[in-house]
Order: structure tokens, then sequence, then C-alpha cells
């Protein structure tokens, strides 16, 4: 493997030396590309993350794009919010000088700081100049009927020195959150956490938002939270879909954040009780630092599990034999759709499966369209749940389903996708991002199965703008509202995340759930589109997808327009 590996890393570097037309004619030779894809994937070469050193030099450009903004904000737009109050946290024995000091520059800005300090802890004298008062809780905060927005920080965040004329300039009908980032021992911004847009299930399950919001007073009111509330579980109190809150995110890097595990650990186990009380329930895994949350499964639907296949005898039983022998839900159909299969074997196979009492098979005998032999599959399943499944798919692990329909049954929720490898333990989806090779890509494409990912977004169940098909659940109700896939438009490419985008749109959200992991040996049964046939197939299907879903493909809400589309990786943006 490593001798593979480096000979990958050669010609990486190789091919990068020949010139741009030479580069584009190989591009466009679909048996060169196919094999550079296929040894790239066996190479070990598997996310190619920069050098810490890189990413600090790709976020130090991004800090000076983001001053550039900045100054064009402040230039071109009016103040809205001429004084807002400032409360600072603090969770723990500790100084908030270094807050205090940030905000000194920026007292044209500040009607009254608060130090929610319930501990009492020392607070020494600070020289800002503006009312400065130490306060038990929030319910201390005075009010007034025209009370301006709060901006709630924790003690040791660092504002940066235009934060304030930026808030302030912002139309807030509810509440905003910004990115952030640290600041190292030799005073540099680094470890940016570019965050996604409002992302609900995210707060829950990896407590993402958790410093530098701004909030009018009315939205705080309307919540009964603790008097020493933290900000994570402040935000996590938004989840809950009965309050139609405006929740506006702002990607600039405004504040450097305190990060403290022990805080972080505090706020983890306050969404535990936030979870119960929306009806769910979940388990804090402390070695990563995020929850597992599992919504309650009240009427065990039947689930119709739909798998298209031609011939593939060999990977449909151990799809299927996968799924009989250790999925802990019970309550599902198997409806095998055989696609002009003319292996005996497989034939054979497939006359034996059909005396199963959980499978049905069922012919398509017409030719390959995957979204139209999806939407026939739908119309014969008696599940009030869909899912479909490819295949190549393989149950890891037994409580799979369990997840997946606890989050299909939540009324706000549409397509549901689960976290697949390949073989080797390698991700090969964990949720869809759109924009990727301006289309769309699967989010931590080859990153290891025990990586966190991102910001552990890739063992955080979380919201999605699309899923893949080759593991989906959707309600069928949902389904049929939305037309099933679109069989004249994308019969093979792109159709699952034009699907998803059909749900989000009908006022729905997509989820990545990732306690479900499968194995997926993608493409094994069709083939690559290594054929100039199959390749202009791919190019026209890709191109719908362009211009039907442009919006998205240029910013995709579940990602940051300062990261990268080049790579699936999430790495900053060159």
């Amino acid at each position: 493997m490593a001798i593979k590996r480096y000979l990958m890393m050669g010609a990486k570097l190789g091919i990068g030396c020949f010139p741009k037309p030479v580069r584009n004619f190989v591009k466009k030779s679909p048996a060169l590309t196919s094999l550079y894809s296929r040894s790239l994937q066996k190479s070990g070469l598997f996310y190619g993350f920069p050098s810490q050193r890189k990413l600090q030099a790709l976020y130090v450009n991004i800090i000076k794009s983001q001053d550039v903004k900045i100054t064009n904000i402040i230039r071109d737009s009016v103040i809205v919010n001429p004084k807002i109050d400032v409360v600072i946290f603090t969770t723990e024995k500790g100084r908030v000088e270094s807050t205090l000091v940030s905000l000194s520059t920026q007292v044209d800005y500040i009607n009254t700081v608060y130090i929610v300090n319930p501990e009492k802890h020392y607070i020494q004298s600070s020289d800002i100049a503006c009312d400065f008062v130490v306060i038990d809780g929030i319910s201390s905060i005075q009010r007034t009927e025209n009370s301006v927005p709060l901006l709630l920080l924790n003690q040791g965040d660092v504002l940066h020195s235009q934060a304030l004329a930026i808030i302030t300039r912002q139309v807030l009908e509810g509440v905003l959150y910004t990115d952030s980032d640290e600041i190292n021992d030799e005073s540099e911004r680094c470890n940016a956490r570019m965050l996604p847009a409002w992302n609900p299930d995210y707060q829950l399950s990896a407590g993402y938002i958790e410093t530098a919001i701004v909030i009018l007073p009315k939205i705080m009111d309307m919540f009964c939270v603790s008097n020493h509330v933290s900000i994570t579980a402040f935000v996590a109190c938004l989840c809950d879909n009965k309050f139609d809150i405006a929740i506006k995110h702002l990607p600039l890097s405004l504040v450097s954040y305190s990060d403290s595990n022990k805080r972080k650990l505090k706020d983890l186990k306050a969404l535990v009780g936030i979870i119960e009380s929306i009806g769910a329930s979940a388990k804090l895994d402390r070695n990563y630092l995020v929850n597992k949350v599992h919504w309650p499964i009240n009427k065990n639907p039947l689930v119709s599990l739909i798998i298209p296949t031609k011939n593939s005898k060999n990977l449909v039983q151990n799809c299927i034999e996968s799924i009989l022998s250790k999925t802990s839900y019970t309550n599902y159909e198997i409806l095998l759709i055989d696609n002009n299969s003319d292996e005996k074997e497989s034939l054979e196979y497939f006359a034996l499966l059909s005396s199963h009492p959980k499978v049905t098979v069922l012919k398509y005998p017409y030719p390959f369209n995957y979204s139209a032999i999806n939407n026939f599959a739908v119309k014969h399943a008696q599940g009030s749940v869909v899912g479909l499944v490819n295949n190549d798919i393989e149950v890891i692990s037994p409580d799979w389903l369990h997840f997946m329909v606890g989050h299909v049954l939540r009324e706000d929720i549409g397509c549901v996708g689960a976290k697949l490898l390949y073989p080797d333990n390698r991700i090969q989806h964990a949720g869809v991002v759109m924009g990727y090779g301006g289309g769309a890509g699967h989010a931590h494409k080859y990153f290891p199965r025990y990586h966190p990912g991102y910001l552990n977004r890739l063992i955080a169940s979380h919201n999605f703008s699309a899923v893949t098909a080759a593991c989906l659940l959707v309600k069928k109700s949902d389904y049929l509202a939305v037309g099933g896939l679109n069989e004249t438009d994308l019969t093979v490419a792109f159709n699952d995340v034009d699907f998803c985008l059909r749900v989000l749109e009908s006022g729905r959200r997509n989820i990545y759930c990732a306690e479900a992991e499968l194995y997926h040996h993608e493409s094994i049964s069709r083939g690559l589109d290594d054929t100039t046939q199959k390749r202009a197939r791919f190019e026209s299907e890709l191109v719908y997808l362009q211009e039907t879903w442009h919006a998205y493909i240029e910013h995709d809400p579940a990602y940051n327009p300062n990261l990268t589309l080049k790579r699936e990786n999430f790495s900053i943006r060159e």
C-alpha cells in the first residue's frame, strides 16, 4: 500500500507538470480518467488534506479577503442597531480581561456589558469605558420597551476589532451567528470554525454554535430557560420546530473563541436534557464530544426497501442476507426489482428469494433507468416509509434502520441518508455537498472510518441539502408529493440529488444519519462512466443539475462559502 501511495503521489506531481492542453485532453479520455480514478482510490491518498502550515496560509488569505468585505460592508451600509448589550458568561474560574479588552475599542456600539457570574468568581476591574454590571443570571438583565439586541459571548472570547461595526449593520429579525477561530501562542488567528447556515440537528448532536450569537431580547424571553443557561443550550432550544424564528448565519470570522473541553462537555450534557424535552433521547459520546440522538418510533411503520438489480447474484445475496441477518428493526419488506437479468445463477437465486416471506421479486423488463425503476417499485411498496437501497450495500451496524426510521418519522424531516463506507473502511458517503466539481459530491469522501471529520461532521448526525439514494429513507407520501425521481432528465446520475432538493424545497429538512453505517461496493454492478456514450449521458445530466439547481450549487447552505469546492475534504478554499 505504501508503494502504491508513493507511486500515485509521483503520478499526481507528474500530471501537474504537463501543459494544460495535454491535461485537458487526458481528462476527456474515459479510459485514462477511469484508470487514474481507480488507481487513486486504491493508493491510500484518500482525502489529500493540506498540512497545518498550508492550512494556516490559506486561512491568512481568507482573513485578508474578509477584511476587504468588512471594509466594504461598513462603507456601503448604514447602522441599523446603534447600540447593543454584551452578555459575557463565566462558566468556570477564570478571567474575562481579554474579552473586555477586545470590547474596549468598540464602546461606541455598546450600551451595557453584563457579566453573568453565578459562582461569584473574582472579576478584576476594567478600564472599559461603558456601563459594566456583574449579575447572577440572565434574568437580571434590564429590559425596557425598546431593549437593544444582546450579543452573547463566553469568557475569554475575543471580538475582532470591527466586529460590532459589522453586527450593528445587520438587519436582525431573530438570531444571528458568525464564524470564529482561535488565537495561538504567537497571537495568530488559526483553526477556523467555518460553519454552515442554520442546521438544527447539528446543534443537537454537536452544539456547533457555542458563542457569539446576537439575539433580540423578545426572542430570549420566549423561552423558559435556566437562569444560568449556556449559549450552546439556548441555541438548542430554537431547534424545536414549533418556533418560527429567523436564524441568520454571517460567514465572517468575527470572534476568536476560547476553546474549553470542560465547557463543551457541560454544554453537551445540557443538550441531552433539551433533546429529551422535545421527545427524543441522546447518549453523550465523551471521547468525541457528540450526542448520538435517537428519535422515537411510536407506530413501528412498515419500511419498503427497494433494491434494483440486473444479475449480480453474489452482490444481491450479500446485500439481502446482511439486511435479514443483521437488522434489528424487523418491520420491513424487501422489493427486489429485476431489470432484465439473464444469468442463470442470478435467476435461480431470485426465484429462491421469492419464497421468503419478507422478499418480493418484481420484473422491470425495460432499458436501465434508475429513476424509472424506483418509481415503478414505489407504486408496489406496501410501507408508509420507502427505502432506496443499492444492490451493493452491506449492513454493518444492526441499529441502522432504527436510527434512520426514527429520523424519517419526524414531521419536518424529508430524506434520511446513511454513512456509507468502502470495503477498506474509507468514507464513500457522509452527506452530499452542492458545488463539488461544479455539480455535487460526497462530504469527507475517502476519509478513514475512525476520523471525526471537520468539526465532528463525520460523526454527528446533521442536515445536508442532499444525501445519496444508495441508502435513503423517505416517507412514501413525501416521495409521491414531489413526483418521485426524475426519469426523463436524470436516468442514472444526480437523480437522488435532484429528488432531495425538491423534498427540501417542499419544506422538509434532509439529514445525514451518522449512526447508520453500511458498506457500499460502489457501482460494481453497473460499472463506471468509462465509455463515450456514458460520458455524454453524464455530461447532459450534469448540465441539467447545474441549470435546475444553480442557486444551491452557487452556495449550499449546509456548507460554508470559505471552504473549498475543489476537493471533498472541507479544506479552506484557495
